[in-house]
């Protein structure tokens, strides 16, 4: 029999505040197989590891259970301490009596009962743990990063400025993302341009980054350190060997059609190139609104301007296969669509604008060249109000989350504005504001105090078109007053979203997202960039909302994740995997479609299914959809199971 050792955190007073602690270790040292039962205030901290090594090594421990916090915070802390005093880290786990015990109970005496419950479970398990061996696998030392807004951008060229290759994957025309449509970036009132296009242009030059913009990820099979990823080139009909981005063809072209670019402010053409600085700079046609395509070849206005010859109607979407040993998902965000805010009349109303629309607006390179004027009738507004939380912090109707950075941008609207329209009055309408970033608290004040800019503290009713301007309906919720205002312009700052196209990207890439679509890290304090699955890293609004200095950071952090794959030769994968009783296999393949990883495989000449260890997480789904009971899963077995129900009952 093992001889197994118990150790009894206190995890300050998160534990024994609720935990009879003492009496726990008394009770627990009298079960057979426990060599040794003892507490500490603080387990996981270095006196407590060095107090489990002692103990390890002094009584010859074959065997070892830590009660204390989550796995998820310290397990592998607690494996790598029983590991250096010479016991097998499959040999160590985790009783976790503090989010399933302490923090969910406020009576001693069931909190003391169910947490002796919950360790003697795990007990019985270890007793049945085997020594189990981790394989070995190279990496490919090349990323893939998909998305080229600002933290693809920036993840790209961390990881290719270190000496690794890097493929960047961006499903528009150019690289820039969001960033490239604003105007200037708060709290500094840098120019947006300015400081992305130098990193835009790095990208294109970088020797050890491929830049494949206008594709997406089709497919992406193998696992952690060997991924083989499917790229879908979408035919962009211009031979980028021979253009040279005239733009005689854009001007040749009859068709207009509202430009995604200017957040259909202005119109551009079927043939196009999304903005002045784009990367690369070259046109692409958008064969849906294209006469060629959509009328029978009737036009052909681009290719008779093109003295170059560089217009290919023939061409045709290419697929793309890569080996990468890493991907950083920068997949950016989507803004919620203000049509489904009917209440502001967004979408209907044509001076309601969404706050992306507004920065193209104030920018220069934007459709009224950074005069502010009205979409309806090109006037300048003389009221302009600022609506915070259009959709966001409201669980009942939209979106129950706060998009992080609108209280600052809406500021950062209602100052520029001021400096555009001098007699101009800006009104924001604000639930409460939060500032939360290095100078935020001191732009606001500035915008408050210098800029005269009124806030309102209220969530507007409704928006509505009168004569010809808007009314905006709300309660001012410091005064109880009834306000109606009359503005010239209404400015939405509508809720940050996962990108429509997430979820299903996520399936492909099989990685998990939240409620919300936006993809879910590992953990949100210990491990922000990595996803459950090994090999993925998140960056940017891929994982929530956030703003730009936020973004660049978490990017820098995801690449230097992959950095640190990179730098070894070899990985080690997780061994708790599920394997197949051959014997008892009838070939079903139930497993396979339950498995979320594609981890199973059927063996045609056998006639059963076997397990790709490479790929599989140890989820046991598989375990659950087998119907012979073929399908186990290592140091997880039926027989530790009915072990650890019937302890229970003892």
């Amino acid at each position: 029999m093992k001889k197994i050792g118990v150790f009894v955190c206190h995890c300050g007073r998160n534990i024994a505040g609720t935990v009879d602690v003492a009496r726990v270790v008394k009770e627990i040292a009298l079960l057979e197989g426990v060599e040794h039962c003892e507490d500490y205030k603080y387990m996981c901290s270095d006196p407590g590891q060095a107090l489990i090594k002692k103990v390890i090594e002094e009584k010859r421990l074959d065997g070892l259970v830590i009660a204390a916090c989550s796995p998820s915070l310290h397990e592998a802390t607690f494996r790598k301490a029983a590991e250096a005093a010479g016991l097998s880290l499959y040999l160590v786990e985790i009783a976790n009596i503090r989010e399933h015990c302490s923090w969910v109970h406020t009576d001693g005496d069931t909190a003391t009962a169910k947490a002796i419950g919950i360790i003697k479970t795990i007990i019985e398990k270890v007793k049945l743990n085997e020594v189990l061996t981790p394989a070995r696998i190279p990496v490919t030392p090349r990323a893939l990063v998909i998305g080229g807004g600002i933290a693809g951008i920036q993840a790209a060229l961390d990881i290719a400025d270190s000496g690794y290759e890097v493929i960047l994957v961006e499903r528009e025309p150019s690289i820039g993302g969001h960033m490239a449509k604003l105007s200037e970036t708060f709290p500094t009132l840098d120019c947006s341009q300015c400081i992305l296009t130098p990193k835009m242009v790095e990208v294109s030059r970088n020797p050890n980054i491929r830049l494949l913009a206008y594709s997406d990820v089709e497919e992406i099979a193998g696992s952690v350190g060997n991924f083989l990823v499917r790229i879908r080139k979408k035919a962009s009909y211009v031979d980028g060997g021979v253009c040279t981005g005239c733009g005689i063809c854009v001007e040749k072209c009859p068709v207009k059609v509202p430009s995604e670019f200017d957040e259909g402010l202005t119109e551009r053409k079927a043939i196009y190139i999304p903005f002045p600085q784009a990367v690369p700079n070259r046109p692409v046609i958008d064969e849906k609104v294209c006469l060629y395509f959509t009328k029978d070849r009737k036009c052909g206005a681009c290719r008779a301007g093109c003295t170059l010859g560089a217009i290919d109607y023939d061409q045709h979407d290419e697929i793309v296969e890569e080996e990468v040993g890493a991907i950083v998902v920068a997949t950016g965000y989507d803004l919620f669509p203000m049509r489904d805010i009917e209440e502001y009349g967004g979408g209907r109303i044509p001076d309601v604008l969404s706050g992306l629309q507004f920065e193209r607006l104030l920018s220069a390179s934007g459709p009224t060249a950074g005069e502010v004027r009205r979409p309806s009738d090109g006037k300048v507004p003389k009221r302009v109000a600022f609506i915070s939380c259009a959709g966001s912090r409201d669980p009942e109707h939209y979106m129950p989350y706060c998009s992080k950075i609108c209280c600052m941008y809406l500021a950062k609207h209602a100052m520029l504005y001021r400096e555009h329209v001098t007699d101009g009055e800006a009104v924001i309408f604000t639930i409460d504001v939060r500032t939360g970033g290095k100078t935020y608290e001191e732009f606001y004040a500035r915008v408050k105090q210098e800029e005269n800019v009124l806030y309102v503290r209220g969530k507007p009713s409704r928006i509505l078109a009168v004569g010809d301007g808007v009314e905006i309906w709300c309660t001012n919720t410091l005064s109880g007053g009834q306000m109606r205002i009359d503005c010239d312009m209404a400015v939405l700052a509508t809720p940050i979203v996962a990108p429509s196209a997430a979820l299903e990207l996520a399936k492909r890439l099989r990685i998990h997202t939240d409620e919300h679509g936006f993809f879910s890290e590992a953990h949100p304090k210990l491990r922000p960039v990595e996803s459950l699955a090994p090999g993925f890293f998140i960056a940017g609004c891929a994982q929530g909302p956030k703003d730009i200095p936020e973004t660049v950071s978490q990017a820098s952090a995801a690449a230097a994740k992959v950095l640190e794959m990179f730098s070894r030769k070899e990985i080690l994968i997780e061994p708790m995997v599920a394997w197949v009783d051959e014997d008892l296999c009838s070939g079903c393949q139930f497993c396979i479609s339950a498995c979320p990883y594609d981890a199973r495989e059927y063996d045609e000449e056998a006639k059963i299914v076997r397990v790709v260890e490479t790929l599989c997480k140890g989820c046991g789904a598989c375990v659950a959809a087998c119907g012979t009971g073929a399908t186990h899963q290592k140091n997880l077995t039926d027989e530790q199971l009915m072990r650890m129900i019937e302890v229970l009952f003892d």
